[in-house]
C-alpha cells in the first residue's frame, strides 16, 4: 500500500442505535478533529419547507440546560472551542435538517478526555429538549430567526448566477417537488408561529427517518454509546416510510420550454436544464462524474474549453448533475447578444460527447479532475460526512471509499452510453430590462 493510499484509510461501520435512527461511524486518526451530524430526512414539500429550515435555527438558540445562546457558548468554550451548528441539506426531494458539530479529537486534549461523549449530550439537548414556554417553542427566538430565514431567502436574488438556478428549476420543475427551495419561500416562512413550528417539530422527530455521522478516532463501540444515550429521548417510532425522489427519465415531447425574465442586470445567465433519460434506471455514479467532467464540470471541459476559450461565448460555462433526481444543470454568464450562439453551442458540445468524440487527454484529465475532487473531501472530516451522508440517501447507494478507483476503470463506452439519452428540458435566460 502506498503513503497515498494510506492517507485516505478509514474504516465504515453502521449501527442501527433505534428504528429508524441509523449511525454511520467512519473511524479514522487522520484528523485533529471530529465531527458529528444529526440529520431529520423528510419529503420535501412547499408547505413545510421553511417551518423544517427554521427549526434547527430555532433549537440552536437555546435549550433546558442552557436557555440562551451566550450559555451554549460557554459550554463550547468548556469543549475546547467545539461548534454545533445547524444544517439543513437538499437531496433530490428530501429535506434534511438538524444539527452539524465539529470538536477537537480526545487524542489531542490533555485533560481527562470525554469531549465526544459530552459533545453528544450537548447536541442530544438541543435537538431534544429546546427551552420553551408553556410547551411551546419561545416567541422571541422564533420571531427572531424566522426574520433571518426571510433574510436568506430574499438575499438569493443577490447572486443572480445561484438566483438563475433557483428559477430554472422552478420553472422546468414547476409540477414537482424538486422545485421548492431547501428553505422554502418567503410567504411560507412569514406565516411562521410559535404554534405552528411546534406541531411541525413533534411531527418531524415521530415521523423522520434519522440519519446520524460520526467522524473521528473513537470506536464505533464507543460512539454508538455515547450517541444512543444523548437521544435516547428521541421517540421510538417504528415503520416510517423513508422519503423518495420522483425522477422523470425524460423531458416533455415539446422541450426544450424556453422562460425568459428581466431585471437590472450588466451580464446575461443562460441556464439550462437537461433529463438524464435511461441512465437515471440504474444509476452509474462514477460514469456520471467522469461524464460530467468532460462536458462541463472541470477547467478542461468541452464547455470552458470551446463555448468560453475557444470562442468566447460565455464569461463562464459549466455543469453540474443533481444524481439523486436525475437532473444536470449547464450554468453561463453570456452578453444578451449571445444567448442564441451560446446555446447552439452547449447542445452541440453535448452531441460531440454522445458521440464519443472525447480525446485520450479529456477523458484522463477528467478523472483526474474527478480524483482529486473526491480526495479533497476525504482530507477533512467535514467533507468526509457530506459524503457518506450523500451515499446514505441515494437512491443507489455507493461507497466513497472506493470511489477514487471507480473513477479511474470508467471507459469512454460507459460514458458514451451515460450521456445517449441525455435532453434538454428547460432553458432560462435572465436578461435586462
Amino acid at each position: 500500500m502506498t503513503v497515498l493510499e494510506l492517507k485516505y484509510l478509514h474504516d465504515i461501520s453502521t449501527i442501527d442505535i433505534f428504528p429508524n435512527v441509523r449511525l454511520t461511524c467512519i473511524t479514522t486518526d487522520m484528523f485533529k478533529t471530529g465531527c458529528m451530524s444529526i440529520n431529520l430526512i423528510g419529503g420535501l414539500s412547499g408547505e413545510t419547507a421553511s417551518l423544517s429550515a427554521l427549526m434547527p435555527r430555532v433549537l440552536r438558540r437555546g435549550c433546558e440546560d442552557y436557555p440562551d445562546m451566550e450559555r451554549i457558548a460557554a459550554a463550547l468554550d468548556e469543549l475546547y472551542g467545539a461548534r454545533i451548528e445547524p444544517a439543513v441539506r437538499k437531496k433530490g426531494e428530501m429535506q434534511s435538517v438538524g444539527l452539524y458539530a465539529d470538536f477537537p479529537d480526545d487524542r489531542f486534549v490533555e485533560a481527562d478526555g470525554g469531549v465526544l461523549e459530552k459533545t453528544a449530550s450537548l447536541l442530544g439537548g438541543i435537538l431534544l429538549a429546546p427551552d420553551m414556554c408553556e410547551s411551546v417553542f419561545r416567541a422571541d427566538y422564533v420571531d427572531s430567526e424566522k426574520s433571518n430565514l426571510i433574510d436568506d431567502i430574499r438575499a438569493s436574488i443577490n447572486d443572480k448566477r445561484g438566483y438563475s438556478i433557483d428559477r430554472l428549476i422552478e420553472e422546468m420543475c414547476a409540477d414537482e417537488a424538486f422545485r421548492v427551495s431547501k428553505l422554502g419561500s418567503e410567504k411560507e416562512a412569514d406565516s411562521i408561529t410559535p404554534a405552528s413550528l411546534t406541531e411541525h417539530y413533534r411531527s418531524l422527530l415521530e415521523n423522520s427517518r434519522v440519519e446520524v455521522l460520526y467522524c473521528g478516532s473513537a470506536s464505533p463501540e464507543r460512539a454508538g454509546s455515547a450517541l444512543s444515550s444523548a437521544l435516547r429521548a428521541l421517540p421510538k417510532t417504528a415503520g416510517v416510510t423513508p422519503p423518495k425522489t420522483q425522477v422523470i427519465l425524460y423531458p416533455p415531447v415539446d422541450s426544450p420550454r424556453r422562460f425568459t425574465e428581466s431585471l437590472d442586470v450588466t451580464q446575461g445567465k443562460l441556464t439550462v436544464g437537461f433529463r438524464l433519460g435511461k441512465a437515471m434506471r440504474v444509476p452509474d455514479y462514477p460514469a456520471f462524474m467522469v461524464f460530467n467532467a468532460i462536458y462541463g464540470g472541470s477547467i478542461t471541459s468541452k464547455l470552458f474549453m470551446n463555448v468560453r476559450e475557444r470562442l468566447s461565448l460565455c464569461y463562464y460555462a459549466n455543469s453540474f448533475i443533481e444524481k439523486h433526481k436525475g437532473v444536470m444543470i449547464v450554468t453561463s454568464g453570456v452578453e444578451f447578444s449571445k444567448f442564441d450562439a451560446a446555446l447552439e453551442e452547449i447542445f452541440y458540445q453535448l452531441a460531440l460527447v454522445k458521440k464519443g468524440e472525447i480525446s485520450d487527454f479529456e477523458l484522463t484529465s477528467a478523472k483526474r479532475y474527478v480524483i482529486t475532487s473526491i480526495k479533497a473531501a476525504l482530507d477533512s472530516p467535514g467533507g468526509l460526512e457530506e459524503l457518506y451522508f450523500d451515499s446514505a440517501v441515494a437512491a443507489a447507494p455507493y461507497d466513497p471509499a472506493g470511489l477514487c478507483d471507480k473513477i479511474e476503470a470508467v471507459t469512454l463506452g460507459r460514458v458514451v452510453e451515460t450521456a445517449s439519452e441525455i435532453e434538454p428540458d428547460a432553458v432560462y435566460c435572465l436578461n435586462c430590462r
